[in-house]
């Protein structure tokens, strides 16, 4: 059997746990040793192993202080806390492998864009090109009042804060260094033509960045951008700007449904409606039987936190659902934080409804998207199943015991996917962006930038 190539991220976090709140206690996870640099690079070589295209990283700069008003039980179970930053981890990973992405989480509204650029910037001269940028509004309230604010700005506002910031970034990335303003003559002494390095003189509603950028352009320039936002809002911010676009849908019904819609902005927005890789949150558990796998996925279960789901879903949507008998249905209702998870359960599937306790039972193992449990043949059947029944482009895997989850993926699926001719046998030479499907390096539509002739 053969078909479209499937597109497989690894998504993991900083952290102690992730999107299976409880795994930690594991007798086998390792999840305990993610302060540990040897634990994250021995984790490049296991997905660089399965030729995975990227590591895709979460990050929070907040704690999950919804549910229950507070952030105690985040704190009693490590559901997301402690954290730390993903950024650091890059240089050494990249260190490690060849051609192994990594996208990293970064929020644009508490860091201002001029620093910013230029870490993307060192980030994606270090790993030769391989740097990813997943753009986030941020969704916790914890972190905003952290920032000095009283809280977060609106959810519409905050994609309004987020376009401006996009275009700054691009215009330090493209427009500042001229191809060739770097000379490197040692016999006149000129290592730089400063002809050929301008300010950029933004002065917009949020920011205002009159200068040059600091970073010679780096091999892609701009990194590749992803973005997770499925309200009408993120979707009409994706289809501006995304190269890649992240997604959690539970059920194949509602996936079909937010990849079609992706797809209808691109086509509104002026881009190839296939321009963009769309991924969805899944989690898998494999092994050599269908029987082993499942015995692997109740020994998982048993540890997964009931608690811990809720306390992640509470920090998603903004709702506490301390407050709802655990047998109520879920109905849909305004968010400030993730409004795409609410409908999820709520309105994109008419032939669903979902009690809180049903969405606890199915987030406590690998957060809001589905699991699929089997033999590398049967995992692989399904997955096949999603892509073509829904057109998405492949996965972003969460993991539930580490590192094993990683290994039984690298080591069992991909190899039968690779035999089904469903995907790569290699990695392609080049950025990661050229890995991905590019003909070029740098972005191969027209950057977006406001006053750009």
């Amino acid at each position: 059997m053969s078909g479209r190539e499937i597109r497989l991220n690894a998504f993991t976090m900083n952290t102690i746990g992730h999107l299976s709140p409880g795994l930690w206690r594991h007798d086998r996870d390792q999840s305990r040793r993610y302060l540990d640099l040897d634990y994250w690079t021995d984790l490049a070589r296991t997905l660089e192993r399965g030729k995975f295209d990227a590591i895709f990283f979460a990050d929070v700069l907040g704690i999950y202080d919804v549910f229950d008003g507070g952030p105690d039980d985040a704190l009693r179970g490590g559901v997301q806390v402690p954290v730390n930053d993903p950024l650091a981890l890059i240089p050494a990973m990249a260190s490690v492998t060849e051609h192994l992405g990594f996208a990293m989480t970064a929020a644009v509204s508490y860091e201002h864009p001029y620093p910013f650029a230029r870490r993307m910037s060192t980030l994606d001269h270090l790993t030769k090109g391989r740097i990813g940028w997943n753009v986030v509004t941020g969704y916790l309230n914890s972190g905003a009042v952290n920032f000095g604010l009283s809280g977060q700005e609106a959810h519409d506002r905050r994609y309004d804060i987020a376009d401006e910031y996009l275009e700054v970034c691009y215009r330090l990335w493209e427009q500042s260094w001229e191809d060739g303003a770097v000379v490197a003559d040692a016999a006149s002494g000129v290592y730089a033509d400063p002809t050929r390095i301008h300010p950029i003189s933004h002065a917009g509603e949020f920011f205002t960045v009159p200068g040059r950028h600091l970073s010679e352009p780096s091999p892609q320039r701009t990194p590749v951008i992803y973005q997770a936002g499925a309200s009408p809002r993120g979707i009409s911010f994706a289809a501006k700007h995304a190269e890649g676009v992240f997604v959690a849908a539970p059920s194949k019904v509602v996936l079909g449904k937010q990849v079609a819609a992706m797809r209808e902005a691109l086509g509104q927005a002026g881009r190839d409606p296939r321009a963009v890789t769309i991924l969805n949150q899944q989690t898998v558990v494999v092994a050599e039987t269908d029987a082993e796998a499942h015995r692997l996925f109740e020994g998982y279960l048993d540890l997964a936190s009931e608690t811990g789901a809720l306390v992640l879903m509470s920090g998603w949507t903004g709702i506490d659902f301390a407050a709802f008998d655990l047998d109520s249905q879920l109905v849909d209702q305004q968010s400030n934080a993730i409004q795409s998870v609410v409908k999820a359960f709520t309105r994109a599937d008419p032939d669903r409804t979902w009690t809180i306790r049903e969405i606890a039972d199915y987030v406590k193992l690998g957060g809001d998207g589905p699991v699929i449990v089997g033999s590398a043949e049967t995992v692989a059947d399904q997955l096949e199943a999603w892509v073509d029944d829904t057109d998405v482009d492949g996965f972003n895997l969460a993991a539930t015991a580490v590192p094993e989850a990683w290994e039984q993926v690298a080591d069992l699926l991909i190899p039968e996917l690779q035999r089904r001719g469903r995907y790569k046998q290699d990695y392609s030479q080049g950025t990661l962006r050229e890995k991905l499907g590019s003909p070029t390096a740098r972005p191969s539509r027209p950057i977006p930038v406001a006053g750009h002739p």
